[in-house]
């Protein structure tokens, strides 16, 4: 295939594709969901798939599957979601966080990178093969409209529709270049868990000086945080790390090949702090941490309100290596508090994903790596064991059990949940191209 002529191509057919940047899909807002689903339904309409559906019977907003016939008897499956982050705060954009604008070689909107571009891609390639002899292998997509929201559906989907949903091989969403413009091939991702802590100390807020004898739920949460973490950055909970996987000898050495500069890392996101880590990469790939997400207690409005707090509440989440249980680890945590003598802070869970990754020796991994070599050069591809972030990746690798590659058209400053989200055409460009290598070498695999 042309490289010149896919790559033209893909920026040919943008304005086919970039209403789907206009919809404010906010699935944390319940906004734009429908309008979005039905979009998508009507894209894979026009490209003639075999089967559109929009699947609601396990709850939550309406999942996409479309499924459409190749030249070959292989079959990939795509997972993408439509869902984004709220824009806020707007006055940080530089222009309308859902009207896409192209400014100096960079497509800007809320969604262009996590993820609206790379089903944008997708959707360009399926037409650009179906123009060119068609598809090279039969294709299959999930797209879920509740990713931003912590997936919550996506477990009751996969079992309900396993059998929908068999394939060959499964390429995620994600991926993309890291801070040294190396192309990264991701195997898999973090878990999660959200919960909030939260503690009352009175029944009505009261005068400041009455701090002479009242406790104060501020003082008293920030306590019982600090008590769950150590001076050197560890999570100080009882059996916390104990079901970590080790990463195997093929994932030690991807982790240690990635590159992670320090310096690029700081000034892209205006870090004012050093490192709380030594081993960044290892931590990144099989570390586990526990994030105060925000703090809310008493006044915090212009002016002054002498007051004691009567309540208090941080919102947490933990980022879990492969093999941790997102409910026991608020278990564990509940635990702990009490121990630490915070019997009166109560957990409430709210959601959580387990970790899942593929083996990095797995035929297909090897072959994006292969591909990945011829696109972007030798020199400029790294295997990555699985993304520091999550995703709900581990009933796929349950129930359709296909290996799963994670690649893109990201770059380190993309920006995304952030201002000005943005991708980088020639990446769109390099990416759309990659993708087609990849399904045209796979299908004559």
């Amino acid at each position: 295939m042309d490289r010149a002529t896919i790559e033209q191509y893909a920026i040919d057919n943008l304005k086919n594709v970039t209403d789907y940047l206009r919809i404010a899909s906010i699935s944390a807002q319940n906004k734009g969901i429908q309008a979005t689903s039905t979009w998508i339904m009507e894209q894979f309409r026009q490209l003639k798939a075999q089967r559109v559906e929009q699947w609601t019977n396990q709850g939550g907003n309406p999942v996409i599957f479309a499924e459409l016939a190749g030249n070959s008897d292989k079959t990939v499956l795509f997972y993408n979601h439509y869902d984004v982050q709220p824009p806020e705060p707007l006055e940080e954009w530089h222009t309308h966080p859902f009207e896409p604008v192209a400014i100096d070689g960079k497509l800007i909107a809320r969604g262009v990178c996590d993820d609206k571009g790379e089903l944008m891609s997708r959707l360009t390639l399926i037409k650009y093969f179906q123009e060119h002899g068609g598809l090279p292998v039969n294709l299959k997509f999930y797209i879920e409209g509740e990713e931003e929201i912590g997936s919550p559906h996506v477990a009751d989907y996969v079992a309900a529709h396993a059998a929908d949903l068999q394939a060959d091989v499964c390429i995620w969403e994600g991926g993309g270049k890291d801070e040294d413009e190396n192309f990264e091939i991701v195997c898999g991702a973090k878990g999660a868990v959200s919960f909030n802590l939260h503690v009352q100390t009175a029944d009505v807020d009261l005068h400041s000086s009455l701090a002479s004898y009242a406790d104060n739920a501020a003082w008293r949460l920030v306590q019982a945080l600090a008590s769950l973490r150590t001076s050197d950055n560890k999570v100080a909970v009882a059996g916390f790390y104990d079901d970590i996987q080790p990463l195997t000898a093929a994932e030690q050495q991807a982790t240690q090949a990635m590159d992670f500069n320090v310096e690029k890392v700081q000034a892209n996101y205006g870090l004012k702090r050093p490192l709380i880590t030594t081993d960044p990469k290892t931590e990144l790939i099989n570390g586990s941490t526990m994030t105060i997400n925000g703090l809310e207690a008493g006044y915090n409005g212009e002016g002054v309100k002498t007051i004691i707090p009567k309540q208090a509440q941080a919102k947490i989440d933990c980022r879990l290596a492969p093999n941790q249980d997102p409910h026991k680890i608020v278990e564990l945590i509940q635990q702990q508090l009490i121990k630490n003598g915070f019997e009166d802070v109560k957990v409430e869970y709210l959601l959580g994903e387990q970790a899942g990754r593929t083996d990095l020796e797995d035929s297909f991994i090897q072959l994006n790596h292969t591909i990945a070599q011829q696109v972007y050069g030798k020199q400029h591809v790294k295997l990555i064991p699985n993304m520091a972030g999550a995703g709900p990746i581990k009933p796929f690798l349950d129930y359709v059990k296909a290996p799963i590659a994670l690649v893109g058209i990201h770059y380190a400053g993309s920006h995304p949940h952030s201002p000005n989200e943005n991708i980088r055409l020639a990446d769109y460009q390099a990416g759309t191209y990659y993708l087609a290598e990849l399904l045209a070498a796979y299908g004559q695999n």
